[in-house]
Order: C-alpha cells, then structure tokens, then sequence
C-alpha cells in the first residue's frame, strides 16, 4: 500500500501542473490567488499554537475508528500527542483549506471527520460569519476537539459526536443549500460515494466539495474518477492531497492536476 501510494505521488508530480499550465481562467485565478498564497496569515498563529499543546498531550484516549483506520497506527487507546503527530492535516495544507473556505465565503460549512479540531478551528477562522457543523465518530476525540475550540473562543463550531451515515443525511436536510462540504474521514469507495450523492440535491453553482485522501487506496482513487465522472460535476482540481469539486454551469467540463 504505502509503495503505491508513493507511485501514484510520483506520477502526479510529474503529470501536474503549475497555474501557468492552466487555460482556465477560473482555475489559474484559484492557484495563482489562493492554492499558492504562502503568505502567513495572523489566524494561522493562535490555531498552531494550539497544535502545539496537542503535540505535548500525554494524556491517553480511547479511539473510536468508524472509518477505514489509520496506516500508521491501529491500536485504540492512543495519546493524544500521538494522534497529533500522525492524523492531524499538516499547517500547509490546513492553511490551503483555510484560504479555499475563505476565498469560497460560505454561510455554512459542513466537516465530516472533526479529529482534535485544528482544521476545523482553520475552518471557524477563515468564515467568522458562517455556520461550521462538523461531526466526529470517537467521542474521546470530540472531547478533546470541544476543549481546543473552547481554549481558541470559537463561537461558530457545532461538534456532533456518531456515525457519519446517521448524523450527515440529516445535517444536509436542514441546510436550504451547501455551501463548502469538507469530507475527511471513512476513507472507503462506497461512503464516500454516498456522502457525495447526498450533497448533490443541495449543491448549487457556488458550492465547493473537498475530498481528503482521494490517494489513500484503490477504492479511494475508484471513488474519485467516479466523482469526477459525473454529470453535475464541472471542474474539478486534483491536488493529491485533496481533491476540489465545483458545479459551475455553462463551464465546459474539465479535470485539472495541479502542483502543491
């Protein structure tokens, strides 16, 4: 698994592109402006600081894994410095999450995969003004999430704690439109094909889905051709980590690989 996963990062870099090797106006304005913004944003500093913390957490907690699992570490009581170390998004590409949520200003904002709350706080910062619903599966973990928003005085994170097949469905019910969908967690072909045929009666021409791990095995890379594939979808950029999805009408179709 982790040789493939090593080829395929290969093979994007040396098939992918920099802005300059797009002909789409919409998507070399988004690389040139927000993908390659490495600017240092003052939000960036009390959500790393928090990080920090996490990294000297001793404490243990009994993990949770309703998802795929990790490739790094599978045992289930775990210290919280561990998780830190091996699940959290690293600060590059938190940020680049922060800034495509800050760029798209969505009313709402909807996380499936909380973890410790870094890239949810991201998320809270960059949209001060919108609804941030993210929901996790281990109720330890989420504990841990409520405190990091609590010490970081985020006001606009609801944390709902289950299954995401029980709690999503009726989160998407609720909301008139999706605005930004962030999936990041049960990394398997089949939910993440659910999670992306649930959002599609809501999604609109403004909406931005991003898919986590869309690398992490072959139903993973199975489940995004298939997203890709599909009528709705637009534009799409995949930049190995993440993949971007956009509902654009009247754009022609088209899939970009894109250098990070």
């Amino acid at each position: 698994m982790v040789f493939n996963f090593i080829s395929d990062y290969l093979k994007h870099r040396f098939t992918s592109k920099s802005r300059h090797g797009t002909h789409s106006p919409f998507v070399y304005k988004l690389t040139d402006e927000v993908i390659y913004d490495f600017n240092a944003k003052s939000d960036y500093k009390s959500i790393e600081a928090q990080r920090k913390k996490l990294f000297n957490d001793d404490s243990l907690i009994t993990v949770t894994d309703l998802g795929a699992g990790s490739h790094l570490n599978k045992n289930r009581t775990k210290q919280v410095k561990q998780i830190a170390k091996n699940a959290l998004k690293n600060p590059r590409l938190a940020q680049l999450i922060y800034r495509l949520a800050r760029d798209n200003q969505p009313k709402s904002i909807i996380e499936l995969g909380t973890c410790l709350g870094i890239t949810s706080a991201y998320l809270s910062k960059a949209c001060p003004e919108a609804d941030v619903i993210t929901i996790e599966g281990c109720p330890e973990t989420a504990k841990v999430a409520y405190k990091n928003f609590q010490e970081l005085e985020l006001d606009n994170v609801e944390l709902r704690v289950g299954n995401f097949d029980t709690l999503l469905p009726g989160v998407i019910d609720q909301e008139a439109k999706l605005d930004f969908v962030y999936v990041d967690g049960n990394h398997r072909k089949e939910a993440t094909l659910n999670y992306f045929n649930w959002c599609l009666p809501k999604v609109h021409e403004g909406s931005l889905l991003i898919f986590d791990d869309i690398y992490w095995s072959e139903g993973m890379k199975e489940a995004w051709e298939e997203i890709k594939q599909h009528p709705e979808v637009t534009v799409t950029v995949d930049l190995f980590w993440i993949g971007l999805v956009y509902f654009k009408k009247g754009q022609a179709k088209e899939h970009f690989k894109i250098k990070f």
